[in-house]
C-alpha cells in the first residue's frame, strides 16, 4: 500500500477530494468556502408591562458620550422591540398565535371597559385560549383569573365574568357594612338596620361588633 507524503499546505494551494468541490487552505483552516454566506440571526425583545417602554432603544441611549468623532468609530445597536402599549390593535393582530391575544390582555388590562371590549370583538379566540397563555396573562397581570390545572383550554371570557360578578358582590358588601355602622352611629335599632340592608340580624351584629367571641 502506497503511504501519502505528508505536507504543510501553503497559502492558495488546494486540497482536492474525488467527487467533492476543492478547497483552498485558507478555506480549509476557517471551515468556510469562499462562496458560503451566512443566516442572518434578528433578535426581537418583547416588553410584557401593560405600560409604555421608557428604557433606552439603542446602544448610544446607554452611553454618554456625545463626541460625534467618537461615535463615528463606534457601531449602534438598535432594540428591536415588541411594547403592546406602543403598539396599535392593527398590529397585533398580525401576530398569528395565542401571542395575539395574549398582547391584547396585557395591553388593556389596567382598563376594564377596554378590555371587555377587546374580549367581545375577539370573543372566539378568548374562549378557547391554550391554558399555558392564560397563565402568563394571569402571572404578568395578576388579574385573578381562576381555572382548572387540568383544563388544556381556557375559556377568559367566563373566566372575566365570574370576577367581575365577584368584584360586583364584595362591592355591595362592604356598602352593606358601611351602612350599617353608619345607621348604628345615629342610633338606629339593630333590627331596622338589618331590614334596610337585606342582611339577618346576627350578620349585622357581627359587623358591629356586638357578638360575644367564641
Amino acid at each position: 500500500m502506497k503511504k501519502e507524503k505528508e505536507r504543510k499546505l501553503g497559502q492558495g494551494e488546494e486540497i482536492s477530494n474525488e467527487g467533492k468541490k476543492s478547497l483552498t487552505s485558507d478555506e480549509f483552516l476557517s471551515g468556510f468556502w469562499e462562496d458560503d454566506r451566512l443566516i442572518p440571526s434578528v433578535t426581537v425583545t418583547i416588553y410584557f408591562g401593560p405600560d409604555e417602554w421608557t428604557g433606552p432603544m439603542s446602544l448610544f441611549d446607554m452611553i454618554e458620550v456625545k463626541d460625534p468623532r467618537i461615535l463615528a468609530c463606534m457601531d449602534n445597536y438598535h432594540l428591536r422591540l415588541i411594547a403592546p402599549a406602543q403598539m396599535p390593535d392593527e398590529e397585533l393582530m398580525k401576530f398569528q398565535s395565542s401571542l395575539r391575544e395574549v398582547l391584547l390582555f396585557i395591553k388593556y388590562s389596567k382598563n376594564p371597559e377596554n378590555l371587555n371590549r377587546v374580549l367581545k370583538d375577539h370573543e372566539k379566540r378568548f374562549r378557547e385560549m391554550e391554558r399555558r397563555a392564560v397563565d402568563v396573562i394571569e402571572v404578568i397581570t395578576n388579574t385573578g383569573l381562576k381555572y382548572e390545572e387540568r383544563e388544556e383550554k381556557i375559556d377568559v371570557c367566563e373566566a372575566i365574568k365570574e370576577i367581575r360578578m365577584e368584584e360586583r358582590r364584595i362591592g355591595e358588601l362592604k356598602k352593606a357594612q358601611e351602612s350599617a355602622r353608619n345607621f348604628y352611629n345615629l342610633g338606629v335599632d339593630i333590627e331596622t338596620i338589618a331590614k334596610g340592608v337585606g342582611y339577618t340580624v346576627d350578620v349585622v351584629k357581627g359587623w358591629i361588633g356586638l357578638l360575644p367571641d367564641v
